[in-house]
C-alpha cells in the first residue's frame, strides 16, 4: 500500500510554539501585575487565556481529521463524529478576506459541517482533499465483505 497520509492534525511544532508563547504571556501578565499598570495586566491576560485556549484545542483535538475504509472521523469539542463515505461531500471553499485569500477544506454529512483550515490540518487543504479524494476511490473499489 503507498504510504499516504490518513490523518491530520495542527504541526507538532505550532502545538509547542503556542505553548511556550502562552508561557511567556503569564510570565509577562504576573510581571505587569506587580510591576506595572493593572490595564496592560487585563490585556496580557487575556491574550494568555486565548493563546492557551487554542494551545489546549489543538493538543486535545488529535487528529481533526481521519480516513479509514468506513469514512472519515472529524474531531472537535464536541466529540468524534463518524461520517461514512456514503452521503459525505468535501470540497474546497475559497474566499478572500482583508486581501489575503484563504482555502478551507468543507466535509458535510446530512445536517453536519465540519470546516477546517490549514492550521487544522497542518497542511494545505488542497492536498488533503486530493489524498481524501484518492483514499475514497481506492476504499469504493475492494470488494466489500
Amino acid at each position: 500500500m503507498d504510504n499516504y497520509p490518513t490523518s491530520w492534525a495542527p504541526r507538532q511544532n505550532v502545538v509547542v510554539v503556542a505553548w511556550v508563547l502562552t508561557l511567556l504571556l503569564l510570565v509577562a501578565t504576573v510581571a505587569d501585575g506587580f510591576f506595572g499598570d493593572a490595564a496592560g495586566a487585563v490585556l496580557l491576560g487575556l491574550a494568555t487565556v486565548a493563546v492557551g485556549a487554542f494551545a489546549g484545542h489543538w493538543s486535545l483535538v488529535r487528529p481533526r481529521l481521519a480516513a479509514d475504509p468506513q469514512g472519515l472521523l472529524a474531531r472537535g469539542l464536541g466529540g468524534t463524529h463518524r461520517l461514512p463515505w456514503s452521503g459525505t461531500s468535501i470540497r474546497l471553499r475559497n474566499t478572500r478576506r482583508l486581501g489575503r485569500d484563504g482555502v478551507t477544506l468543507e466535509v458535510e454529512h446530512e445536517d453536519q459541517l465540519f470546516v477546517f483550515g490549514q492550521l487544522d490540518l497542518g497542511e494545505d487543504p488542497r492536498d488533503v482533499l486530493e489524498v481524501l479524494d484518492l483514499l475514497r476511490t481506492r476504499w469504493d473499489q475492494r470488494p466489500h465483505t
